[in-house]
């Protein structure tokens, strides 16, 4: 008796948890919350094609450039606009250091432990956070005009801000 009543509690389990049971619900619109599904993001194909034009490493990085940023609340071109203006997208990179961080010297266990780390940097660090765009990137590297020159890829990928 209790094996069938396990029995029949899986299978009436699996019924209530199928796809298609629930009713439907209309789609909430894409906020920092809830993004499309990747494959179906539009700044997915931004990104792509963007380092696919350079023949950069880091095309295949753009859903993990996504996701971080998401995570972590920056402009989706950021990361991306960095590692392109530090590394070329990845070309330039050694020890999977996308960012040039800690003036190239820094070693990561994938490029996409990089770009976790250096937005962890970014978002948590007291050098770094609570900074707009401008001192922040002031801050990553003091230089005249690198700021401008990240702006300028973060247009290059996409013209305007989601």
């Amino acid at each position: 008796m209790r094996r069938l009543l396990s029995n029949g509690l899986a299978v009436f389990a699996g019924v209530v948890s199928m796809p298609g049971s629930a009713p439907h619900t209309a789609s909430k619109p894409a906020t920092a919350e809830h993004r499309p599904e990747p494959s179906k993001d539009p700044r997915l194909g931004f990104l792509r094609a963007f380092f696919e034009q350079g023949h950069c490493p880091a095309a295949e990085l753009s859903p993990v450039f996504l996701e971080v940023s998401d995570a972590y609340g920056f402009d989706w071109r950021l990361l991306p606009s960095l590692s392109f203006v530090e590394s070329t997208g990845g070309k330039a990179a050694r020890n999977n250091n996308l960012f040039g961080w800690d003036s190239g010297r820094a070693a990561f266990s994938s490029a996409a432990a990089c770009i976790h780390s250096v937005a962890a940097s970014l978002k948590y660090s007291t050098l770094y956070r609570n900074k707009n765009l401008d001192s922040m990137l002031k801050t990553y590297n003091s230089n005249v005009g690198y700021g401008r020159k990240v702006k300028d890829v973060m247009r290059r990928i996409a013209p305007a801000v989601d």
